[in-house]
């Protein structure tokens, strides 16, 4: 159609030119198209996607709320009129309004909602425009709108005047955050947090910089450590919050920004499907709180599947910010603190100008009562009869306010004389001079108070944050919690979903070979690695049916930089015709290229080879030629005296005779040290790398000991899959079973303080024990396996307004060491109010303490407890008790 007018329009240019005429102003197609183009760009840009850093809003946005504040009395209004009416500043539509005004309300900021309208967290849809109602919120109405501070523009046909940008006093671009494509560039722009907002605002009055972080309504877990303060090539992880039910259910509480509760599912189904999981049952019982249970089959870890969870669902998400905003009519990309940092000086600005108004509206209101005042005071309009028109009038005026003008911080104008003229007869005969005065003594007060804040406008607007933090601050506290995340191996929490089979003969693996030998279960992600007999190998991906040489020795699953695996072989060199043996590891290799674990000649042979997990070295027999003139042909050989070297070692010499056979005699033990291991408490999980707090060396059958704030402890192996509870962990420490544990704790049902030693006992791994009383009220207050804990205890010598005393005991010198399920023995104090661990003393000062509390503190046995509870004594046990 355009291309149409255009033809007709320069039409005559054509027909000129078959005439014959020079035109000089044709302009050709392709010139016409790059207008057109950067037109339309840049209208979508300004017009459409981008929202401004003035107000924070997109077009459609501001429009919205024009037109909400312009129908507001208080009532809410069907969404299908707000849409209406938005339409005569709005050209694109009903259905581009009706979405945006949806979007709006789904971020609970702005607009107050009555009706279905939808959920974010599901993806449910909100429901016919002519169904749901809004009105501003209290919070929009404060901070968004005065008409004084509006600059004006026509709307898109000239009929109405429509709000350039919203004189907005808040960041409300960073508390709704947003999301836009346009032609060429795109913006996206996370939510934060509104107090955080308020506070870091405040910060930046007071010269700091702030740092602040996206908070999201679905919640979840996020890490901002690649966040590069919003702009492009920031990256932000974002976890839901899984919970372990038991052992054969988990739950998820809160899903990741950007997700849903549908799409969470269809991901878990998908990735079972694929066999990244294992699961048996999904179900959503998500209402007023996200909710989906997770069934378990038998024998499927529950902290294996939460990290294959984050690895192969929805349930870990990365959102790239990319902060782009409109600066003076032109996008900019500027980082969130930038943006913070000016629309707090926006806010400045307009609270500045609300002040300087307010102060001049004072001064002109001050200066007319000055004016009422002197004029009824000096009777002037007494005279009133003798003046047949205005002009003669005016001039009587100014000759009798003559003497007061200096008085005045401006000249009086026609208009003043004029206001004076028509004072109502009854308000001057009955004008009161002293509450004329009052009232001009308030408002000079009021011109003081404004003229002191815009003296002190920075306090002032200080005091503004803190008035909208404590109005509209209450139930907005951080949802999404802030974390540091692990990077999890997918080969690590892969489900076992394939079956890996080999030929070794004829040199084929893979998992479709299901008449040949049986090597291990793995997952379809898992790389391979095989040893052959000519003294080479291969990693390769693992695949149906795939060749990797013939007279196969070993295969198995190779994980990359694992150094607790270690190759044993025993090997005949061909060049020097010695045997030899080596301990080697891969650590790391590149896929499908073939390596040497021995020096290849057409002599040399591979004599024995096995793969130990755990750096084992066994023992072999060596009989050698009967031909040969050793003395001893028959001898033991241990791996246990060879260095691990890497590949392409040759390794150390064991005989220069002929060698009849190698046979295996017995397995050994590890020459690795033990596995050293830090828990991290940001994660709640273990690690190699020397993050966090070490828990020691590991080796073969060694555990963790974990003892929880509810009163509970747990002994788990020390798999690196481990997750545990960082928040509830009071202490978390390689297990001894020689240990003592010291426990102090409140009694709910006694309401006395108790103290307690015992061993562990149990030997059920990822099995949680209580071992304080299980009341309600009861708690645990300290927790030790030091040798000889001491702690302060904080008690009153009567119930209320007794004298408040500080004492300290060492839990060794009150209790002996008793079983797990002991009641325990009674702090000898009644009012007790804190009970807190003490730093260690000295070794030399151990035993002087212990022999001083021994002769001077009697342990009070406990014989009698107030009812309902059972009379326990120093043997009692929990079961006694309940």
């Amino acid at each position: 159609m355009v291309m149409n007018e255009d033809y007709n329009e320069h039409e005559e240019e054509f027909e000129a030119v078959e005439e014959g005429e020079v035109i000089h102003d044709i302009v050709p197609v392709s010139g016409m198209y790059e207008n057109w183009f950067l037109e339309y760009a840049s209208y979508v840009i300004l017009e459409r996607a981008v929202p401004s850093l003035e107000d924070g809003l997109k077009p459609v946005q501001r429009r919205i709320l024009h037109s909400m504040k312009e129908k507001d009395d208080g009532r809410y209004n069907k969404v299908a009129n707000i849409i209406g009416h938005t339409m005569q500043y709005h050209p694109h539509g009903d259905a581009a309004i009706g979405e945006a005004i949806v979007h709006l309300g789904q971020k609970d900021l702005l607009i107050d909602m009555q009706g279905n309208w939808g959920d974010i967290r599901t993806g449910d849809r909100a429901a016919a425009a002519r169904y749901i109602e809004a009105r501003l919120s209290k919070f929009a109405n404060h901070v968004l709108f005065n008409p004084k501070l509006t600059t004006w523009q026509l709307s898109y046909d000239g009929r109405n005047n429509e709000p350039i940008n919203l004189p907005v006093k808040f960041p409300l671009l960073l508390a709704q955050g947003v999301d836009g494509i346009a032609v060429g560039l795109a913006t996206k722009i996370m939510p934060h947090n509104f107090i955080e907002l308020v506070d870091a605002s405040i910060k930046i009055l007071k010269g700091r910089k702030p740092k602040v972080y996206p908070d999201f309504p679905t919640g979840g877990i996020a890490d901002f450590s690649n966040y590069n303060d919003g702009l492009k090539g920031g990256k932000v992880r974002v976890r839901a919050i899984i919970e372990v039910i038991d052992k054969k259910t988990l739950a998820v509480r809160q899903i990741p920004f950007t997700t849903t509760t549908t799409s969470i599912i269809e991901s878990i189904l998908k990735a079972n499907d694929a066999g990244k999981i294992k699961v048996r049952q999904v179900i959503d019982n998500t209402a007023q709180d996200v909710e989906i249970l997770i069934t378990l089959p038998n024998g499927v870890s529950p902290d294996v599947t939460i990290g294959a969870l984050y690895a192969f669902t929805n349930c870990e998400v990365s959102i790239s910010p990319n902060a782009c905003v409109i600066v003076e009519d032109k996008p900019q990309f500027l980082g969130v603190s930038e943006i913070l940092r000016l629309c707090t000086k926006n806010t400045i600005s307009l609270l500045t100008r609300e002040l300087e108004i307010e102060r001049d509206a004072l001064k002109e209101k001050l200066l007319f009562a000055s004016l009422e005042q002197i004029f009824i005071q000096e009777e002037m309009y007494i005279d009133f009869k003798f003046y047949d028109n205005k002009e003669k009038l005016f001039v009587y005026l100014e000759k009798r306010f003559e003497p007061f003008k200096e008085q005045f911080y401006r000249e009086i104008t026609e208009e003043d004389y004029e206001r004076l003229t028509r004072i109502p007869m009854i308000r001057i005969t009955r004008f009161d001079n002293d509450v004329a005065n009052d009232k001009m003594r308030g408002l000079q007060d009021s011109l003081k108070e404004t003229e002191h804040h815009l003296a002190n406008i920075i306090d002032y607007a200080i005091a503004y944050f803190q008035e909208i933090k404590e109005k509209f601050g209450k139930g907005k506290e951080r949802k999404t919690e802030i974390a540091t995340f692990e990077n999890i191996s997918a080969t690590a929490v892969a489900a076992s979903n394939a079956k890996l089979y080999v030929n070794k003969k004829e040199g084929f693996i893979g998992t479709g070979l299901k008449k040949d030998e049986f090597v291990c279960e793995c997952s379809d992600i898992d790389d391979i690695i095989a040893f052959r007999s000519d003294g080479r190998f291969v990693v390769t991906k693992i695949a149906d049916k795939t060749f990797v040489g013939k007279n196969i020795l070993h295969v198995g699953v190779f994980k990359k930089k694992d150094e607790r695996m270690v190759y044993n072989t025993i090997y005949l060199d061909g060049n020097t015709e010695i045997t030899m043996a080596k301990r080697f590891q891969v650590l790391s290799v590149a896929r499908d290229k073939e390596y040497e674990f021995i020096k290849t000649h057409k002599k040399s042979k591979v004599m024995y080879f096995s793969a130990n997990p755990n750096g084992e070295a066994e023992t072999l027999t060596f009989s050698l030629s009967p031909a040969c003139s050793a003395k001893n042909k028959v001898f033991d050989y241990t791996f246990a005296d060879l260095l691990i070297k890497n590949k392409g070692a040759l390794g150390n010499r064991v005989t220069k005779y002929p060698v009849k056979k190698v046979q295996f005699k017995e397995a050994g033990f590890s020459t690795l040290s033990g596995l050293k291991l830090w828990y991290d408490k940001t994660i709640g999980r273990l690690n190699t790398e020397d993050m966090g707090e070490l828990l020691g060396e590991f080796n073969n059958d060694d555990t963790i000991l974990v003892v929880y704030d509810t009163g509970e402890y747990e002994l788990t192996g020390y798999d690196l899959t481990n997750r545990y509870d960082a928040k509830r962990i009071v202490l978390i420490e390689k297990f001894d079973p020689n240990t003592v544990v010291s426990v102090a704790y409140y009694d709910g049902g006694n309401k006395r303080h108790y103290v307690k030693r015992f061993q562990i006992e149990t030997t059920s791994l990822n099995k949680k024990f209580l071992f304080i009383t299980d009341h309600s009220a009861s708690r645990l207050e300290v927790v030790s396996t030091l040798k000889d804990p001491r702690i302060a205890v904080t008690y009153r010598t009567k119930a209320r307004g007794g004298e408040k005393l500080d004492v300290a005991y060492s839990i060794v010198a009150l209790i002996g060491v008793k079983g797990w399920k002991v009641l325990g023995n009674r702090i000898p104090h009644d009012y007790v109010s804190t009970v807190k661990l003490q730093d260690p003393l000295p070794e030399e000062e151990i035993e002087e303490a212990k022999v001083i509390e021994t002769t001077e503190t009697k342990t009070e046995e406990v014989q009698e407890t107030p009812p309902p509870s059972p009379k326990p004594d120093e043997n009692s046990s929990l079961e006694d008790m309940f």
